[in-house]
C-alpha cells in the first residue's frame, strides 16, 4: 500500500515537473511581456492603446508570417537541424508568385509554382543534408544564398509590384487582409501540431533529434524523415512568401531579411532546445506571440529598430540560459 502511494507520488511529481519544463517557462515569458504591454503602452485616456482590439489585430497579423516559418523551423530543430534559408525561401516564393501573376498566369497556378519553388528548396536542403552527411548550417546557408541569388535573377533585382491593376486587385486584396493572413497561421499551426503530437512521423522527429544513433537502431528511417522535416519547412516558407507579397503588395528578392532569426527566436523563446530532441508547436505559437507583442509595444513607443533587433538578442540568450538552467536542475 506504501509503495503504491510512493509510486503515485512519484509519478505526479514526474508530471509537474513535465508541465513546468514544458510550458511554464514560455508561459512565464508571455506573461510578462503582456504585463509590460500594459504597463507601458501608450493610452488613449485610462486605456491602454496595446488593448484595443484593432491593435491586437495588427499584432496577430504582425506574427502571422513569421509564426508559419517558426512552425516548420521547430520541427527542424526538434529533429536536430536548423534552416537559415526560410527568409530567403519567403523572398523567393513571393518573387515567383508576383512575376507570375503579373505575368498573367492564373493566381492558383502562380501561388503553386511560387510554394513549389520554396519546397523545392527544401528538398535540396534535406536530401543534401542526409546524403552527402554535411552540416545543416552549411547547408542551409548555402540554399539561403541561392534561393536569394535566384530571385534576384529572376526579376533582375526588381521590386513587382501587385493589386495595383484590374488584374491583381481582387485577388492580392483577399489574400492580404488581416483575416485570411491569420486564419492561414492557424492553420499551419494546426497542421504542425497534428504532426508532431499525433502522428508517428512526430514521434520520429523526437526521436532522432534525441539520439539519431538510437533512432536509427530502433528501425526509424533517418533519412526520410529528415528529408520530409526540411521539405515541409520549405513549404510553410513557400506559404508565407505568398501571404506576404500580398500584405505588402509587392514581390522583392529582398524581403524576409533576417526572418530565419525571428523564427529561430520564437521557437527558443516557446522551449525548443537547440540541441534537438525537446519542443513543441504549442509553445512556438507562444514564444511568437511574445516576440509579437514586445515588438508592438516597441513600435508603439516608437523604439529605433537597431534597438529592437538588440532586444531581440538578448531575449534569445536569456531563453537558451534558462533552458540550460532547467536542463542541469532536472538532471541533478
Amino acid at each position: 500500500m506504501n509503495f503504491a502511494a510512493e509510486r503515485k507520488t512519484l509519478s505526479e511529481s514526474s508530471v509537474s515537473a513535465m508541465w513546468r519544463q514544458s510550458w511554464l517557462r514560455p508561459v512565464a515569458t508571455l506573461l510578462f511581456v503582456v504585463a509590460l504591454a500594459t504597463i507601458f503602452s501608450p493610452r488613449d485616456g485610462l486605456f491602454p492603446i496595446f488593448w484595443q482590439l484593432n491593435n491586437l489585430a495588427n499584432v496577430l497579423r504582425q506574427i502571422s508570417d513569421i509564426g508559419i516559418l517558426a512552425m516548420g523551423m521547430t520541427l527542424v530543430i526538434i529533429c536536430g537541424g536548423i534552416d537559415l534559408s526560410v527568409g530567403s525561401l519567403l523572398a523567393l516564393s513571393g518573387t515567383i508568385f508576383a512575376f507570375a501573376f503579373a505575368s498573367g498566369w492564373p493566381p492558383a497556378v502562380a501561388a503553386a509554382l511560387a510554394i513549389g519553388a520554396a519546397t523545392v528548396g527544401g528538398l535540396i536542403s534535406g536530401s543534401v543534408i542526409t546524403q552527402l552527411r554535411m552540416q545543416p548550417f552549411i547547408v542551409t546557408l548555402a540554399v539561403m544564398i541561392g534561393s536569394r541569388g535566384f530571385a534576384k535573377w529572376l526579376v533582375k533585382n526588381a521590386t513587382i509590384a501587385l493589386g495595383y491593376d484590374d488584374q491583381t486587385r481582387a485577388v492580392v486584396t483577399f489574400i492580404g487582409q488581416k483575416a485570411f493572413v491569420v486564419s492561414t497561421f492557424l492553420l499551419v499551426t494546426a497542421l504542425s501540431y497534428v504532426m508532431l503530437s499525433m502522428l508517428r512521423f512526430g514521434r520520429h522527429v523526437m526521436a532522432i533529434g534525441g539520439s539519431e544513433a538510437a533512432a536509427r537502431l530502433s528501425g526509424i528511417n533517418v533519412t526520410w524523415v529528415k528529408i520530409r522535416v526540411y521539405v515541409f519547412c520549405g513549404f510553410v516558407a513557400g506559404i508565407a512568401g505568398v501571404l506576404y507579397s500580398c500584405e505588402v503588395h509587392q514581390g522583392s528578392p529582398n524581403a524576409g531579411v533576417g526572418y530565419e532569426l525571428d523564427a529561430i527566436a520564437a521557437a527558443v523563446i516557446g522551449g525548443t532546445s537547440l540541441s534537438g530532441g525537446k519542443g513543441g508547436i504549442l509553445g512556438t505559437l507562444v514564444g511568437a506571440l511574445a516576440l509579437g507583442i514586445l515588438s508592438n509595444l516597441l513600435g508603439l513607443r516608437n523604439v529605433d529598430e537597431n534597438v529592437q533587433w538588440m532586444l531581440k538578442a538578448v531575449i534569445i540568450l536569456v531563453a537558451v540560459w534558462l533552458q540550460l538552467v532547467g536542463a542541469k536542475k532536472q538532471s541533478v
